[in-house]
This record gives structure tokens, sequence and C-alpha cells, in this order.
């Protein structure tokens, strides 16, 4: 079983050209996500499955019906919202928000107000114009997590809840190596292997809830409120 954990503060990467992070801008976010559109749900919907339920379970559950989902992607996870709540999904891929678009048409999904191609460091959408936001799997994907996190506080009403669901760097082990090893190819893999909580948050104490999930853990899902 899976449950609360504590999450230490990032120690720093050893300064080593191999530990240095690659630098991620918008088209090669748009450039990797092209490519991986067609074979996404394929490739990365079975292990992320459980983390993504994880998530809208606990916006289900939560007070405030308009919700916006940040890097909705091919919408995996509309489906699995309640009824009463009414999405927002926005992405920087149209290709993504293609194959989510046939899913809300296929599925019926009344609830999905809109879906739009947008850049979730510099949003469209007025202050406090969400209840809540969610980003799953898309803090390791934007240039900058902080930038991500100052937006969705933004758009979310005074009260409101941040969730987001990552793959958090390992601190030690062969996880370690393989992540900072990976970290060079960034910019091809369209995200960062070597993303650290304090990439996001000042520290884990700005976190009303930080969870492990399945599978072993792989996935976090961190609770913070507006």
């Amino acid at each position: 079983m899976t449950g609360p954990v504590t999450i230490q503060a990032a120690r720093p990467l050893q300064d080593q050209p191999s530990h240095r992070r690659a630098s991620l801008d918008a088209e090669a976010v748009r450039e990797a996500y092209r490519r991986w559109a067609g074979v996404y749900d394929m490739v990365f919907g079975a292990v992320s499955a459980p983390a993504r339920g994880r998530a809208v379970a606990a916006v289900n559950r939560l007070s405030g019906t308009r919700v916006l989902e940040v890097g909705v992607g091919t919408g995996l996870a509309l489906p699995l919202y309640r009824a009463e709540k009414q999405v927002v999904g926005i992405d920087l891929s149209a290709e993504m928000l293609a194959h989510a678009r046939r899913r809300v048409a296929e599925q019926g999904l009344g609830n999905v107000e809109a879906l739009l191609e947008m850049d979730a460091e510099a949003m469209t959408f007025a202050d406090a114009s969400f209840d809540l936001a969610v980003a799953m799997f898309t803090a390791t994907v934007v240039p900058d997590a902080r930038k991500l996190l100052a937006e969705m506080r933004r758009v979310v009403k005074p009260g409101g809840q941040l969730l987001f669901v990552n793959h958090f760097r390992a601190e030690r082990g062969i996880r370690w190596w393989a992540e900072r090893s990976m970290a060079p190819l960034a910019r091809g893999l369209g995200w960062h292997p070597d993303f650290a909580l304090t990439d996001l948050l000042a520290s884990a104490a700005e976190a009303t809830s930080i969870e492990e999930c399945a599978p072993f853990g792989l996935f976090t899902l961190v609770q913070v409120p507006n």
C-alpha cells in the first residue's frame, strides 16, 4: 500500500556537465509531444493510470465545481471526473488535444466545457476563474515549474486547491543514477527525468499532503492550498 510520505529537500546536483539540466522551451515540448501523441496512451497510459485515478478521485472529493486540468494531453483523465465537475483542459500540443477531443465526443463527456491549446506558463484566463486546478505529469514538462505554479495560483480562487501528480527524482541508488544519466536527453524526451519537488515548491511545507502512488511509488500526488 502507498500513503502519506515525507519528501526531503533535494540535494543540489554535483556541478558536473553530465548532471547539468538540459533546457526546455515551448517548441521543444511541442515537438516532443507531436511525436508522442499517437502512442502516448499505449506507452504511458497504463503505468500512469493509478496515479491519475488517485488525483481525479481527490478532485472529486473536494468542494468546488469548476476544474482546470493543466496538461490534459490525450484526455485520459476526463472520463473519471464526476458529472458535476465542469472541466476545462489546456495543453500546448495540438496533436494531443485532437485525441482528447475525439475521446470527449466518443464518450459523450458533457461536463468537459472546453479543450484549449494554451501555454501553462502564460494562461489567458482571468484571475480566480476556477475552484480547483490539477496538473498531472505536467510539472516535468514545462520549461519553468515555478511559473506553472504561479499561473495556477493566479487562475484558482483564494481558498481553492492545486493538485500535482508527478515523478520526482530519487536521491540515491540505481534510479538516482539513471535519472541523472537521462537528464541531458530532456529536450528530446520533452520532460526532465531529474525533476525535484523543490523545482516546483520552495519546500515540502507548502503542501498539505504528499502521497506516493502506485506503481512502486514512481509518482507522487501533492496537494497545495491556494
